[in-house]
C-alpha cells in the first residue's frame, strides 16, 4: 500500500489542522529471555518430573494442526509529526498490509 509522506491532519496539541509528516514507527521486540526469572524458559529442571507441567508438559501426537511460520501481513504503525509544534502522535486506526511504502 502506498501512503503519502505529508498529510494535512488535525493536531491535538495545536487544536487546528496543520501539515504533518508521516513515518513508519519501528516496533520493539519482546526482548531477550531472562533465564533466572521464575519459571523461565531456560530454568534447569523445569518441565521434568511428575505432575501437571502446563505448557512444558507432553506434546500432542500430531503437531501439524496449527498454522506455522510468520504472518503474511503486519499491522502498520504510523506516527504523524506536526510541522508547527513538532509534537508526534500515533495513527490509531491501524490496518494490515503486506507491503507498505511512503510516497
Amino acid at each position: 500500500m502506498k501512503f503519502p509522506k505529508e498529510v494535512r491532519r488535525h493536531c491535538p496539541k495545536c487544536k487546528k489542522h496543520t501539515a504533518h509528516t508521516a513515518a513508519e514507527a519501528k516496533r520493539k521486540g519482546a526482548g531477550s529471555a531472562r533465564p533466572l526469572a521464575r519459571y523461565g524458559k531456560k530454568r534447569t529442571g523445569y518441565g521434568k518430573g511428575t505432575g501437571n507441567l502446563g505448557r512444558y508438559g507432553s506434546k500432542p501426537a500430531i503437531n501439524k494442526f496449527k498454522l506455522t511460520g510468520k504472518k503474511l501481513s503486519k499491522n502498520v504503525d504510523i506516527r504523524f509529526t506536526c510541522k508547527e509544534c513538532k509534537k508526534s502522535h500515533v495513527f490509531n486506526n491501524t490496518f494490515r498490509a503486506k507491503k507498505f511504502e511512503m510516497v
